[in-house]
């Protein structure tokens, strides 16, 4: 900032996320209309070729109103009950307890029984083979979910609860209007994007050191375009208070900061290296024992 102050004037809401988030529900709203009726295995075919990749995206749209990036920091609750609006298609409650786990990850990155996004000592040691870790990269949705719970749990707030409550009536909606196939092509698609798809490579590729002594990655391939840009990820670390959107403006404007780090140009590069190279497994994090005073969102 001292040499880029220029910078600064990114550090504001992007309004254009309200009106992709609400396009994106509605997308959602007409596929699981449209699915009602099909056969099966056309209900599955859509859960992963256009379902996943919606909820994929919208948790990455979450992930961006976590940042208070909808509505700016002056309207922080704004931001947490668009957030809940923004959940509704994804099927299982999630922004929330996200954004309070989030801000942990920022603050303590590596944090040892904080940083929730660390694998688990089961994780590491568990799924150390190649077939292993391939079966650890689908069930990634399922230890995202149960690890907080295991490492760093949190009392349950008013607000989970109204996310919780809204989430229930919603899938009850759905279920009531259009039956089970809809709740299975969004349930699915949640599960599927999250897991063995080509976005899910970001999970990896942020901060699990193929290289050794470094613990962050950017991404700067065509996925971005879907996922908020949530690629530029040192950006990120950097400037957590700019939206996506403006992250390649950081990069452009800070070249010299950004430009010879390792950094990626394929997910599913990223994917197939996780699981071919035997020297890389969920240990591969950097782990830090925190010291002083710890304060959690």
């Amino acid at each position: 900032l001292a040499k880029h102050p220029e910078i600064k004037a990114l550090m504001k809401p992007d309004y254009n996320l309200i009106w992709v988030v609400v396009l994106m529900v509605l997308a959602q709203l007409t596929a699981f209309y449209l699915v009602k009726d099909l056969d099966w295995k056309w209900v599955v075919f859509w859960a992963y070729v256009f379902g996943s990749c919606i909820s994929h995206s919208m948790t990455l749209a979450i992930h961006e109103i976590s940042h208070n990036s909808a509505f700016g920091n002056s309207k922080a609750m704004w931001n947490r009950w668009f957030g809940i609006f923004a959940n509704l298609p994804l099927g299982l409650p999630y922004s929330i307890s996200f954004k309070r786990y989030h801000m942990d990850h920022h603050r303590y990155l590596g944090g040892d029984g904080i940083d929730v996004d660390i694998p688990t000592n089961f994780e590491g040691w568990f799924f150390c083979t190649r077939f292993r870790k391939f079966i650890w990269i689908v069930l990634q949705p399922f230890f995202y979910a149960i690890r907080p719970l295991c490492i760093n749990p949190k009392p349950i707030t008013r607000l989970e609860i109204i996310n919780l409550l809204a989430q229930l009536v919603f899938d009850v909606a759905i279920y009531y209007l259009w039956g089970v196939k809809s709740i299975f092509y969004m349930l699915a698609g949640s599960v599927l994007g999250l897991g063995l798809h080509p976005i899910s490579g970001h999970f990896i590729a942020e901060h699990y050191m193929f290289l050794k002594g470094h613990e962050t990655y950017s991404y700067y391939g065509p996925l971005n375009l879907l996922t908020f840009n949530v690629g530029y990820h040192n950006e990120h670390h950097d400037f957590p208070n700019i939206p996506g959107k403006s992250l390649p403006l950081v990069k452009k404007i800070a070249a010299e900061y950004y430009d010879n780090l390792p950094q990626y140009n394929s997910w599913i590069k990223v994917l197939y290296d996780f699981v071919m190279d035997d020297t890389i497994s969920p240990y591969s994090r950097m782990k830090r024992q925190l010291k002083g005073e710890v304060k959690q969102d």
